[in-house]
């Protein structure tokens, strides 16, 4: 099921790679929902924002695991795109023992200091010891979401996007059903919905390993495969580093967007949580094409094929910026009965306004926040991790600046603008980098060719 996007139409190879990863996203973030409405309307509306007020702490951690995952894996395209099978091999068990070290550090170090990071949050009092509560065990489990994530980007290094999408949706599907269990049947409320993600993405993690171990013979380690290689550590740790400090970096923005929600209040809390799931639902596509692109770019990269690259960069810009205005316009007009799976009872209007708020500015920004996925990780891919890392300083910086104007003047507009305003900036940034680093090669590729003609 390994796919080589070498050859062949950009477009058709995009989007047969791409549709995948659309449904396997798409239905982790219900899973992820899954916890919110039934949180939501099983336990309350505090409860709600007890998990909403740790989704950015979330995304600063699992976020710089994945960057990291995802970065130990781009010498695993471009190896598999040159043929290069030994090679393939290699950088497998290298970024596999690499993440198991940084799995542990990072487990130690979060459940260590989460208490302080919450309080230096301004968490809301009367609900912190619930986010305390599920965030750490949420850190508890970090493991099995490395292991997912790992082996999901090394099948996809190599073409396979269906494997992960099946073990996804089976994931998904026992998320909510031990969501029942924990939440409404042992009534366990925010620690429940907790265990359910986490046993969930065990599940997910181990069946990657079982099918890799009897199904992908390519991927088949020997001893020699394990020892740390100094090539192999340097490059995935120079490529994976900056993209894990992009994602960090991007996270402190949004972590200093949450201090300004805090001081609003747990209801405000409440509705932008609501919305927010909303969002990253609609925008899984995006998601989907940026690993794509990862994809591409690295196979691509591995036989030095910078016309393809470009035509593969245009045509996912184009699927994209459609996408883009279409769920933008949809949301906005359905949001008021969405909203409505989330929270029930008196609160339902007040929590409806504000997240319609969110959904408005945020909608209006769809297009460059499809950009900051396509070029970020079509120039990871092609090795060049510093301009995508430079990007989530645009975007942190683009942050702050909303994020202390709106905690300064208490306002919800301007904890909604952040997002927006972070991914105008970016998009445009990394548009610019993109076009940079891409005359660059292709002046690079132009002179070989010149001095191989002149040697001949």
């Amino acid at each position: 099921m390994e796919l080589d996007m070498t050859k062949g139409s950009p477009v058709k190879l995009i989007f047969k790679f791409m549709l995948p990863l659309i449904v396997g996203n798409i239905f982790q973030q219900f899973y992820n929902m899954a916890d919110t409405i039934i949180v939501g309307r099983a336990v309350g509306v505090q409860a709600l924002a007890a998990v909403g007020a740790t989704g950015t702490i979330m995304f600063l951690i699992i976020g710089f695991m994945q960057g990291l995952t995802t970065g130990f894996t781009v010498l695993t395209s471009q190896r598999f795109g040159a043929g290069d099978l030994d090679g393939l091999r290699k950088s497998v068990g290298n970024a596999a023992v690499l993440s198991i070290v940084v799995t542990v550090v990072m487990t130690v170090l979060s459940v260590a200091f989460m208490r302080p990071l919450l309080t230096l949050m301004k968490t809301p009092e009367d609900i912190f010891e619930s986010a305390w509560q599920y965030i750490t065990i949420i850190c508890l489990g970090m493991g099995f979401t490395i292991l997912y994530n790992l082996l999901s980007s090394i099948l996809r290094a190599v073409g396979n996007s269906v494997v992960p999408l099946i073990f996804l949706v089976i994931s998904a599907v026992l998320n909510i059903a031990l969501d029942l269990v924990f939440i409404l049947g042992c009534h366990l409320g925010v620690a429940g919905a907790a265990i359910a993600t986490i046993t969930a993405q065990a599940v997910s993690g181990i069946l990657c390993l079982f099918y890799i171990r009897k199904k992908v013979p390519l991927l088949k380690l020997s001893k020699t495969d394990w020892q740390l290689d100094y090539y192999c550590v340097r490059n995935e740790l120079s490529i994976g580093v900056p993209m894990a400090l992009q994602f960090s970096i991007t996270a402190v923005g949004t972590i200093l967007v949450q201090v300004a929600l805090n001081i609003l209040g747990s209801t405000v809390v409440a509705a932008y949580t609501a919305a927010g799931k909303v969002e990253q639902l609609v925008t899984q596509p995006f998601v989907a094409m940026g690993m794509t692109m990862a994809t591409y770019g690295g196979q691509n990269r591995g036989v030095n094929d910078l016309d393809r690259i470009r035509k593969g960069v245009k045509a996912a810009n184009i699927i994209s910026a459609v996408y883009a205005i279409v769920i933008a316009f949809v949301i906005v007009n359905t949001f008021q009965y969405v909203i409505r799976l989330f929270v029930s009872g008196e609160e339902v209007g007040q929590i409806m306004e504000y997240g319609k708020t969110y959904i408005l500015i945020c909608g209006s920004c769809f297009v460059p926040l499809g950009m900051i996925f396509i070029f970020r990780n079509i120039l990871q891919g092609c090795g060049f991790s510093f301009w995508p890392m430079m990007g989530g300083v645009v975007e942190l910086v683009s942050r702050c600046v909303m994020a202390f104007a709106a905690a300064q003047y208490k306002s919800y507009v301007g904890v909604c603008a952040a997002n927006a305003s972070a991914w105008l900036t970016a998009g445009i940034f990394l548009w610019i980098a993109y076009l940079f680093i891409m005359r660059k090669l292709l002046y690079r590729q132009q002179e070989q060719e010149r001095k191989a003609a002149v040697s001949k």
